[in-house]
């Protein structure tokens, strides 16, 4: 078995508080994603969209943020859709 690599820090202050909700993802880069919306949501960009997020956080693009809400399983469980 793969031992999962740690996730990219952050500013101290988003790490501790996104580490309570570490146990929710499966995969890294999930976790990864939360906290790079947390990141982005506080930052000082005047429009919050997932483009101008990932620039703020030092994302190439947008995708990894995409992804993660329209595909996270933590937002979306499979118990409310019934697949």
């Amino acid at each position: 078995m793969v031992a999962s690599r740690k996730a990219v820090s952050t500013v101290t202050f988003i790490d501790n508080y996104c580490s309570v909700y570490r146990d929710l993802f499966a995969d890294v880069r999930g976790f990864e994603a939360f906290k790079f919306l947390h990141l982005g949501m506080i930052s000082e960009i005047p429009r919050k969209s997932l483009p101008a997020i990932a620039r703020a956080v030092g994302l190439p693009n947008d995708q990894v943020l995409h992804h993660f809400l329209t595909e996270s399983p933590l937002l979306y469980p499979t118990t409310v859709l019934g697949t």
